[in-house]
């Protein structure tokens, strides 16, 4: 369920078996191995500022550019380098709070799937 109405009825999501659709990563932020992303946003804001939806990854290196972001990990583990910050050990459980503009590279050493909610 994809919807853009704050209004619309609740609902829930089994998160380990929800399907997902591949979102293609720029190949430059690829360091190493075949990483695959898949996803689905589940509710997003009338105004585009409110996204909260699934994510999943899976092994290898990659880098990104972070938005404000909580997300909680549903099953795989990682270790997230935040540049000039901490290293993140991440997996099944932990919940992670990224900030708008963190420099990462994500070691994904089992394929991660996350539910997040991220504010632009």
């Amino acid at each position: 369920m994809t919807t853009n109405d704050q209004a619309a009825a609740s609902f829930a999501v089994h998160i380990p078996d929800a399907e997902l659709e591949p979102e293609p990563l720029d190949p430059a932020q690829i360091i190493s191995g075949e990483p695959v992303v898949t996803g689905k946003v589940l509710l997003e804001s009338a105004d585009g500022k409110q996204v909260r939806g699934i994510w999943q990854i899976t092994p290898g290196v990659v880098t990104d550019t972070e938005a404000n972001e909580l997300f909680v990990v549903v099953s795989g583990r990682a270790t997230v380098a935040v540049e000039g910050g901490a290293t993140l050990e991440i997996g099944p459980g932990d919940a992670c709070v990224l900030r708008e503009g963190d420099r990462t590279t994500w070691t994904v050493h089992e394929t991660l799937r996350k539910a997040y909610h991220i504010s632009l």
